[in-house]
């Protein structure tokens, strides 16, 4: 993978990932005019040689360049204030599950079957197999369907942990004695994958995150199978 790709945003998988990119190029959009017309004026302050001894002030460039930014600010910031809420805004779920962080793995439980509950350890090097993918492979996935608004509940049981999956634009810390909660919709099957955020130790880059997206009819498969 090229480095060009390694520093791009991944493709969005969730209503709200799409949201996040968008408002990532529309602030990127706004940057580079900013850019381009500031360097034009001092490009052309250094390399003009028409000077006007006689203006001491210009009344009207200071109110333009004192409301035009204050527009583009607000043009940044009413996107910026809409994609907070919807992040935090968790509607109601069709599913609801609960992930703990441990040193250093996850554990999950599904709270709406009874005895669905598992660990999700990385699978090491040495037992991987050739499709699998180093570092960031685990033997039991997260399987949830898509199309289904799911509810998420992180906390931790010793240190601070951190549950993060990039392309679903999400990412909750998981604290001691504290239980917060993320929503999130998948459109689309596939795999995807996180790993913790929070520098919790020593293995702390050996704890991923597997979600693999399933319709309805093998998401109840798996349950059955599961439990």
């Amino acid at each position: 993978m090229s480095t060009w790709l390694q520093l791009g945003l991944q493709d969005g998988a969730s209503p709200l990932m799409e949201q996040l990119i968008f408002f990532h190029d529309h602030a990127m959009l706004v940057l580079i005019l900013i850019t381009v017309l500031v360097g034009y004026f001092m490009s052309t302050l250094m390399f003009n040689l028409i000077t006007n001894r006689f203006l001491l002030d210009g009344q009207m460039i200071e109110i333009i360049w004192t409301v035009f930014p204050a527009l583009i600010l607000i043009g940044i910031a009413l996107p910026s204030l809409r994609l907070l809420y919807l992040l935090d805004e968790v509607n109601e779920p069709s599913l609801t599950i609960k992930t703990v962080g441990h040193q250093w793995y996850w554990s999950y439980e599904y709270s709406d079957f009874l005895d669905l509950e598992f660990d999700s350890y990385m699978i090491p090097t040495s037992d991987l197999e050739s499709s699998g993918f180093r570092l960031l492979d685990v033997d039991n996935r997260m399987v949830i369907p898509f199309n289904t608004q799911v509810r998420l509940l992180v906390s931790a049981a010793d240190v601070l942990h951190s549950w993060a999956v990039p392309s679903l634009g999400v990412k909750a810390d998981a604290i001691p004695g504290r239980l917060n909660q993320i929503g999130f919709l998948i459109n689309r099957p596939g795999l995807y994958f996180g790993q913790c955020s929070e520098i919790c130790g020593a293995n702390h880059s050996f704890m991923p995150i597997v979600l693999e997206s399933v319709n309805t009819q093998g998401f109840l498969d798996w349950v059955l199978s599961s439990s």
